[in-house]
């Protein structure tokens, strides 16, 4: 008889348990999933020079986006890199292609961005790096700067200005815009046709590089030398910079990790499983997409930086 009481009084507890188990979960607010959060995903590019609005091949990328993250995809076209950086630092988009500068201004904009993947080259590069090229030995070292005459490119060129002088600030050695021994050029290749015209000793150039470092030498400064004539064993190059990856795909990094996880398995397959859709959205680099941190960008945010010091 015992037993049999405190097997139901056993019973009797579970039945309660269960109660207030179901009465608690059915009181508790159900966790909105982050699709429900966002209601449309939006995603920022930069209007192609004479495009206006337009993106080509708009339906297929919203489709193969919206596919990718099981929810509805807007495409936004921006002016410029201001208003795309403004419109996701602001929070109207949440996912952006930006180039390598524009990502690191975004990034010291408001600190709310992270690259997930970058494109490659077909022969593996993943950006560029500058170099300092010599002809006949005429400038022995980097040390040697001030006392040699030096090509440089226009202030805004990337390769070869930006981010040597960037670089070579970063490592210590500090070279104001206007230096006396820099002969600033009207384009890249009047600087080469200095140095191989005799007019100057020296170079800033640049190549492209792979995630290990390696140069690839189908194209770049040192190419391009001997394109026009110039012995490559008449050449050297005493310095490299650092590596500025190209530009990425970014979203703000109060993104749900689930669709930062669909994002970057949807962009790294792309090439590979729909190529159509990546010459539509990648139409410069055909190598494919590689995941991208934010170290990557190192040499990006070093030129924003000394950019934006100069102008203060």
């Amino acid at each position: 008889m015992a037993r049999r009481g405190k097997t139901a009084a056993w019973r009797a507890v579970k039945v309660c348990t269960a109660a207030l188990a179901a009465f608690g979960a059915a009181s508790w607010p159900a966790r909105a999933d982050w699709r429900d959060d966002i209601g449309t995903f939006r995603i920022g590019v930069v209007a192609e020079p004479g495009g206006g609005n337009t993106v080509p091949g708009l339906a297929r990328l919203t489709e193969a986006y919206a596919n990718a993250l099981g929810m509805k995809v807007e495409f936004v076209v921006a002016r410029d890199y201001a208003a795309l950086i403004e419109a996701q630092a602001s929070g109207r988009v949440q996912y952006a292609v930006y180039s390598a500068l524009a990502y690191a201004t975004a990034s010291e904009r408001c600190g709310c961005v992270e690259p997930l993947v970058a494109p490659v080259d077909a022969d593996g590069a993943v950006g560029i790096r500058s170099i300092l090229v010599t002809r006949d030995g005429k400038l022995p070292d980097i040390a040697s700067l001030a006392s040699h005459r030096i090509a440089i490119a226009p202030a805004g060129n990337v390769g070869g200005a930006l981010l040597p002088l960037a670089a070579l600030s970063a490592e210590g050695v500090k070279i104001a815009q206007d230096a006396p021994f820099l002969a600033r050029a009207a384009s890249a290749t009047a600087a080469e046709t200095m140095l191989s015209g005799g007019e100057a000793d020296g170079l800033f150039g640049w190549e492209p590089a792979d995630a290990d470092g390696q140069s690839a030498h189908f194209d770049g400064t040192v190419a391009r030398l001997e394109a026009a004539g110039i012995p490559g064993a008449s050449l050297r190059v005493l310095w490299t910079s650092g590596l500025l990856r190209y530009g990425p795909h970014a979203v703000r990094s109060d993104l749900d990790p689930e669709a930062k996880r669909r994002l970057t398995v949807f962009l790294t397959n792309l090439k590979s499983q729909t190529p159509d859709v990546y010459d539509l959205l990648e139409a410069t680099h055909s190598g494919g997409f590689a995941p991208a941190a934010q170290n990557d960008y190192a040499m990006a945010l070093a030129i924003v930086r000394r950019e934006t010091a100069g102008k203060e």
